[in-house]
């Protein structure tokens, strides 16, 4: 196809191919690109044509992107003004060499190899035509990325006017690189500080499959851990990704609970998810949107607003370029000249094009008429056929890249604030430094709509607060809800933790106790490897509430109830070891009986280990096929919002508690049927009263858990393990531990030596003595 003849006088389109899927490896590449010489080339590169796909039968479709076409007259224009300037390179023209990315990293890098070489547009008296000085793309990180790449060593410098990925700020890599447009660095640090300033706890998020998506979320990530904020989900998407991949995120959109997405997504791939989330009617999302698509025009229309409305993001400066709006409306084929044909009052991208433009116009002035720069010293003059891109790469250096027109920092009550000194940006309508700020979008201004909606006063209808707002009783104002977790800096959680460290000292202290007299006969009377088995379970037992204090977050989530479960299915194992070999050394009552014989130490390891290892069972699968996630409740006051675990799966949760309580059923039966046997020393009576407690407790905490409000529910729960921790510990080992540190005149055979010899065979013809 041959496309149509726009742009400034003396420019044309030259050539017949469109967007190439087939690049020949001998030749020269085939691409159409606007052309106009002059002394010294700039060479241009926009995806005015974007790349998508006909699901239908698998075709590609390269859509004409209006808003990237602007760019490129406003880099003609800019060329244009400057060729007339009286005084910034007199009697000097500047030529450009504009191509076409497509939206395609390599048609990105075909276009810029097009760029460094002989152009045949050039007119055919022109024996020694001039370089390309600099190069102005791309409009998106990853095809800058290979541009950038590409050209490093060549020492060309490439100036983008809509690439934000933060990688491209390495200068060891890409030491051509500049550009007129601020990092992520600087975008993921606002976007966690409006995460905080909205108390968004839980959030999902979107992002291109590619280096400025991955990018962006990866320092945003890491922004919000900080604040204790948690990503729930990251879906993916591409404008060439087939319809299965884009349904998947939908799916996971609407499985899950969240209702704050950042998209960080450049808007042609983003596209297909939105039109999919309008088809399917998925609303009440508040959209937190990265600068690449939060002006873009489609999703601005009246159709996606439905499912979008309300997204908020940041944005660079706008600005207004005079005598652009008369430029733009001489190439059209319209005479129409109407207010309704271009906006060019609030120019963000396209002003970014126009700094690049005069960025290269500045040092190439600098080059061409010695000028100093800051403290640079006075260099000889260099001829137009002298000037090579490492020449205006070094001039760049200086001028451009660090040049601060704001602050966005962090203030003494650790809120965030942005201040921008304006009159830096600009000095008689030319760009005299390069923004390096983002700027919110906030109500008011034309990014998109408001943050939220409230009922306005003498409104003819009401719109409901969004979920984390609630209404006042004027009804005329949303009012952020407050949120509750049990935490480690109130009351409550200071003595719970406390108590919980308690417990976990004195396990731990007993086991010492335990080790330090293992050959007292009351340690050996008592089994004294199932005994340190217990202990340690114990101790496990009194750190898993503090899993339970803090903000719930994925992992705390997953590990509190299966950490529970196991620790004290492994605590009850023990205790029903010990149980049964009491059971088992006092029916022994024949000589020569080897029933406790039969109950070793092998048998009890296997009886403990195997029914921790079903509870590990249980908790396995319950992880792998519907796990415990953070939640945000709202029923319990129209004021708060409660952060707890959602457990998942109710049927994993109680088969945990289930399984706990057969066990312990099974213990209490039979140290209650050994509860009378005589003794000096009867272990039974000890575990019989402290399966009682531990039965109590659980038994009286289901209804109490059930009826408990927000963090009390939680408080409950940590009791009840407490509770019965401390049941186990005091009933089971208090008693031997007073006689080995209190009383150890008792600690010899005469009072342990009835149940010690129980518990070891007898040799044949031999009586036990009291």
């Amino acid at each position: 196809m041959v496309l149509p003849v726009v742009g400034a006088p003396h420019s044309r389109w030259v050539g017949n191919t469109l967007c190439s899927n087939n690049p020949k490896l001998l030749g020269r590449f085939d691409m159409p690109s606007l052309f106009k010489q002059g002394d010294v080339m700039i060479g241009g590169i926009f995806p005015i044509f974007n790349k998508q796909v006909i699901y239908h039968n698998d075709q590609n479709l390269f859509r004409f992107d209006l808003r990237a076409f602007r760019w490129t007259q406003v880099m003609i224009f800019a060329i244009e003004e400057i060729n007339n300037h009286p005084t910034l390179l007199p009697n000097i023209s500047l030529g450009y060499r504009i191509l076409n990315s497509c939206g395609s990293p390599p048609n990105a890098l075909r276009a810029a190899l097009m760029l460094v070489s002989s152009p045949e547009e050039m007119e055919s008296n022109s024996l020694c035509p001039p370089p390309i000085s600099a190069i102005i793309a791309e409009a998106g990180s990853s095809r800058s990325l290979a541009v950038a790449e590409a050209f490093g060593p060549f020492q060309v410098p490439i100036v983008s006017y809509f690439s934000t990925c933060a990688c491209l700020s390495d200068k060891t890599k890409y030491p051509t690189f500049f550009r007129t447009i601020p990092s992520d660095f600087y975008q993921a640090k606002a976007l966690a500080a409006l995460v905080k300033r909205f108390g968004w706890q839980w959030i999902g998020a979107i992002q291109s499959d590619n280096d400025y998506g991955r990018s962006g979320i990866l320092g945003f990530t890491k922004e919000v851990e900080k604040l204790g904020v948690c990503v729930a989900f990251v879906g993916t998407v591409l404008r060439t990704y087939k319809m299965d991949k884009i349904l998947h995120v939908v799916e996971m959109i609407q499985k899950s609970t969240i209702k704050v997405i950042l998209a960080f997504a450049e808007e042609a791939d983003l596209y297909l998810l939105m039109k999919e989330i309008l088809k399917q009617n998925i609303t009440g999302i508040q959209w937190i949107a990265s600068e690449a698509w939060i002006t873009a025009a489609r999703p601005s229309t009246p159709e996606i607003y439905r499912s979008f409305g309300g997204a908020i993001g940041f944005v660079a400066r706008k600005m207004a370029i005079p005598k652009l709006r008369s430029f733009l409306a001489g190439i059209s084929p319209y005479t129409n000249t109407g207010d309704a044909f271009f906006n060019v009052t609030e120019l963000r991208v396209s002003y970014n094009v126009y700094k690049a433009v005069y960025a290269v116009a500045h040092a190439l002035h600098h080059l061409l008429f010695c000028q100093p720069f800051e403290e640079k010293p006075v260099r000889p003059c260099l001829n137009i056929s002298e000037i090579q891109p490492k020449e205006v790469r070094n001039i760049l250096d200086g001028q451009v890249q660090h040049v601060t027109v704001g602050h966005f920092a962090s203030a003494a009550n650790r809120e965030y604030e942005l201040s921008i000194q304006e009159e830096k940006i600009v000095n008689d309508y030319k760009p005299s430094g390069i923004l390096s700020m983002v700027r919110p979008t906030w109500p008011g201004s034309s990014a998109l709509i408001h943050i939220f909606h409230s009922c306005l006063t003498g409104a003819a209808e009401c719109t409901p607060c969004p979920q984390e707002y609630w209404s006042n009783e004027r009804r005329d104002k949303c009012i952020l809800k407050t949120v509750e977790f049990l935490s480690y800096h109130e009351p409550m959680g200071i003595a719970l933790t406390a108590v919980s460290l308690l417990g976990a000292f004195l396990s731990l202290a007993t086991m010492l106790v335990f080790i330090r007299y293992r050959e007292t006969p009351v340690i050996k009377a008592s089994n004294s490897e199932l005994s340190c088995f217990l202990l340690f379970s114990l101790f496990m037992c009194f750190l898993c509430p503090l899993t339970f204090i803090g903000r719930p977050t994925v992992w705390t989530c997953m590990l509190r109830h299966t950490a529970f479960g196991v620790t004290f299915a492994l605590c009850i194992s023990c205790v029903l070891g010990k149980t049964i070999v009491v059971v088992t050394a006092f029916r022994a009552t024949v000589p020569g009986n080897k029933m406790a014989a039969k109950f070793g130490p092998v048998q009890q390891r296997i009886i403990v280990c195997s029914c921790t290892l079903f509870q590990i069972i249980i908790c396995i699968l319950w992880l792998k096929l519907n796990s415990p996630f953070p939640d945000m409740v709202f029923r319990y006051s129209k004021k708060k919002i409660v952060l707890e675990c959602n457990t998942g799966s109710e049927a994993a949760f109680y088969a945990v508690l289930g399984y706990i309580g057969i066990l312990a059923a099974i213990c209490l039966v039979l140290a209650f049927l050994a509860r009378k046997l005589p003794d000096n020393f009867n272990e039974a009576k000890f575990i019989t009263f402290s399966m009682l407690i531990f039965c109590a407790v659980w038994i009286t905490f289901i209804p109490a858990y059930v009826s408990s409000p927000g963090k009390f529910t939680v408080a409950v729960e940590i009791f009840a393990i407490l509770s019965s921790a401390f049941g186990l510990l005091i009933s089971i080992f208090a008693p031997k531990c007073y006689i080995i540190l209190i009383k150890p005149e008792r600690n010899n055979k005469r009072h342990a030596g009835r149940l010690r010899h129980r518990l070891v065979p007898r040799p044949p013809g031999q009586v036990c003595g009291i």
